[in-house]
């Protein structure tokens, strides 16, 4: 290595952190669209893969990938720590609380030199160690998700809802943490190449590692350990290593295959459209009351709309939306989200927007038409 260049990541280093971004990105691209599912952007993104179906698959396929990621990075770690005799500077300290402080009052203009760095500064340990966070939070809380049954088996049936909303919510921040803080340090504030080349000119040992190139120079920056020595730890290492890689292994697949949940077992059922049901009686059983024949159906609430939504409305929202279309009163109140009935505004009415699209317990032509004019009308109770 040449006097002004040192070497700071092994290739294969390089290759953990090249499939460590990739699988990210992609657990990213395909996680967060079924988070804001209803949004437009993130149904596109979901078309654009191939659907639903394909979405889960690939977030699925990328989930495992980081998983095994993980496993080798526990090996490798511990092979450069026993093996090598690697000094675990990744470890936080006092010395990085005192760093974080100073970079602070630097970065405000109370401090006139920033914090000198080691091998690994205060923000790079911050990221190690919020990744390392992350990934315990997203495994546990995708298990819980993956696997339902057992889930419910162990714990009380709101962890599951309650794992699915840590799950996204780690995501979101783990997402932003990268766009805020990563990119900022490594790319913005000055481009770091040193994860794309290993090395680093001895200008940018200066300045963002001058203890570690005061110690690769003093010759304290590693070790010395013989042939020998090495030789003697690998024949105890590696079996404790394949014991522990076959484990987490074993895991990773359970992790996988743990149950087989209805999404699997249930035979499909090609050519249905959505919301179809599968089994005889999917919806609350109808109330008796007739609903008014189109000859019939006038602009009015009493014996009219009234009857039509509650027969097409009311079995449904009432436990989904809060709604109640058994009185005119509580129609005009509204549900959990507010009126949907805005007297004079039919535009504006929101369960005129829900029923001009392809809706559960959809309005016929002729339904809609004088659901418009009983609202435009001013929504008049006889």
């Amino acid at each position: 290595m040449s006097a002004s260049v040192y070497q700071r990541f092994s290739l294969d280093q390089r290759a953990e952190h090249a499939l460590t971004l990739v699988t990210f990105v992609v657990l990213a691209a395909t996680g967060l669209p079924q988070k804001y599912v209803a949004a437009n952007w993130a149904d596109t993104m979901i078309r654009l893969m191939g659907g639903i179906e394909i979405t889960r698959l690939i977030h699925h396929f990328a989930a495992v990938l980081l998983m095994l990621e993980v496993v080798y990075h526990i090996v490798s770690m511990g092979y450069r720590l026993f093996v090598r005799r690697v000094r675990f500077t990744m470890l936080p300290g006092l010395s990085d609380v005192s760093d974080a402080v100073s970079a602070f009052l630097f970065n405000l203009g109370l401090r006139k030199a920033p914090p000198q760095g080691g091998r690994y500064t205060f923000v790079e340990k911050a990221e190690y160690w919020a990744f390392v966070w992350g990934a315990v939070v997203m495994v546990i809380t995708g298990f819980m998700m993956w696997n339902p049954i057992a889930t419910a088996q162990l714990l009380p049936g709101q962890y599951i809802p309650a794992a699915k909303a840590a799950h996204g919510g780690e995501a979101v921040l783990a997402v932003l943490a990268i766009i805020l803080w990563h990119l900022y340090h490594v790319h913005l504030r000055e481009f770091n190449k040193s994860m794309f080349t290993g090395t680093m000119s001895e200008r940018e040992m200066i300045e963002e590692h001058p203890l570690e190139l005061a110690d690769i120079k003093a010759g304290m920056a590693q070790p010395v350990v013989l042939p020998l020595e090495i030789k003697k730890r690998r024949q105890a290492y590696f079996p404790v290593a394949g014991v522990l890689a076959a484990v987490l292994l074993v895991g990773v697949y359970r992790f996988v295959t743990f149950e087989k949940t209805a999404i699997d077992t249930v035979q499909r059922v090609s050519n249905v459209s959505a919301y179809a049901p599968l089994t005889p009686t999917p919806l609350p059983t109808p109330r008796p009351s007739p609903t008014p024949s189109q000859a019939q159906l006038l602009p009015v609430w009493d014996g009219n709309i009234g009857l039509l939504l509650g027969q097409k409305c009311g079995d449904c929202h009432g436990v989904i939306a809060g709604l109640d279309f058994s009185s005119y009163a509580q129609a005009m109140k509204g549900g959990t989200n507010g009126p949907v009935i805005l007297p004079g505004n039919p535009d504006g009415s929101l369960i005129v927007e829900k029923q001009s699209k392809k809706h559960p317990g959809q309005l016929s032509d002729a339904e809609l038409s004088v659901l418009k004019a009983w609202i435009a009308a001013g929504a008049p109770e006889k």
